[in-house]
């Protein structure tokens, strides 16, 4: 790869990082402050019911696109920004009045300047916020279940059906954080006129990855895809790509819910009290399937995100767990039903 792919490769992994440490931050403050969104978190139907709203929602978006709701599918999106983030600073900031100043402040940057680093930054925080909200509220089962079952769906969404790939040519359009923007060069501007004018086939809209220049490509919350028409340049020396910001929440899902339900014993960091070997070893396992996953996009080459990035965390906490000395039955939330 070259150097400015190299530098747009280590600026998402950091993102990556700062959404999962800031999750693991903040699942003991989010359970204290009582987010915990179901009655019984070990439900693994409570997993069916999110992959039903996720459905739900993708036909709500794409009916959106098709009849020129564009505006709305973005105001949705802003709002949803706004609550997310109030979400997070209202459980850190002791003044509720500030809590919701900086919650405004976040919606109302995407509504007026949604620059790349402002798009980025209000999907980091998103992110850990709906990572620690998820992490609290789907147990070991539920967690297992729900990533495996989006993995299947990703690659099945971008590999078969391809609906995804008329969701994200729809996203795209938007400059919102369901996708985060990863320039290559400093000088990048998402905000150029024929960023939308130019934007052909992307990737999926539910979590996908693409490397690709405005012009060409990207996804929104689910895979990790490539323009079909792009020019014959090398995708590693692109101004930019851009990374389903689902890519970064959903293997996060389950490094927050192993740190909040596993048994295996807390590793002793002070400013993640949370964090233990299984859930740090389902972050290891991410980075493990985020490598796997650049390569694949550095090469120009089409995948679905989840399928890498989700198997690698599942895997990385069940070897965490095994390694901490719990039961692989336990560490499975299969114990009650057995």
């Amino acid at each position: 790869m070259s150097r400015r792919a190299y530098r747009g490769v280590a600026l998402a992994a950091l993102i990556f990082l700062v959404v999962q440490v800031g999750a693991l931050a903040l699942v003991p403050t989010f359970f204290e402050q009582g987010y915990q969104t179901v009655e019984d978190p070990t439900d693994p139907t409570n997993s069916l019911l999110y992959i039903g709203a996720i459905i739900v929602m993708t036909a709500f978006m794409l009916a959106a696109f098709k009849y020129d709701l564009d505006q709305l599918i973005r105001l949705v999106i802003v709002f949803t920004s706004g609550l997310l983030a109030w979400y997070v600073f209202a459980a850190l900031i002791p003044s509720t009045l500030v809590a919701v100043g900086l919650s405004a402040a976040v919606a109302l940057a995407l509504l007026v300047y949604p620059e790349w680093y402002v798009i980025d930054a209000a999907g980091t925080l998103m992110g850990a916020g709906a990572a620690a909200l998820f992490g609290i509220s789907f147990g070991l089962l539920p967690a297992i279940v729900l990533l495996s079952v989006l993995a299947i769906y990703d690659a099945i969404s971008v590999y078969k059906t391809k609906h995804m790939l008329d969701l994200a040519e729809g996203v795209m359009d938007l400059r919102i954080p369901v996708v985060l923007v990863i320039p290559t060069t400093l000088s990048y501007s998402i905000l150029g006129d024929d960023f939308a004018s130019d934007a052909n086939e992307v990737g999926d809209g539910e979590n996908a990855t693409d490397g690709g220049e405005p012009a060409e490509a990207a996804d929104a919350e689910t895979a990790d895809a490539e323009a079909t028409d792009a020019d014959d340049s090398d995708p590693a020396d692109r101004d930019a790509f851009f990374i389903g910001l689902g890519d970064a929440v959903m293997p996060t899902v389950m490094v927050a819910s192993g740190a909040f339900f596993s048994e295996a014993p807390s590793l002793g960091f002070g400013v993640l009290p949370a964090l233990n070997l299984p859930a740090l070893l389902a972050m290891v396992g991410t980075f493990a399937g985020f490598s796997g996953l650049m390569w694949a996009v550095m090469k120009g080459r089409a995948h679905a995100g989840l399928p890498l990035l989700n198997g690698g965390a599942i895997g990385g906490y069940l070897v965490g767990s095994v390694v901490a000395g719990v039961p692989l039955v336990s560490a499975l939330g299969l114990a009650p039903y057995l």
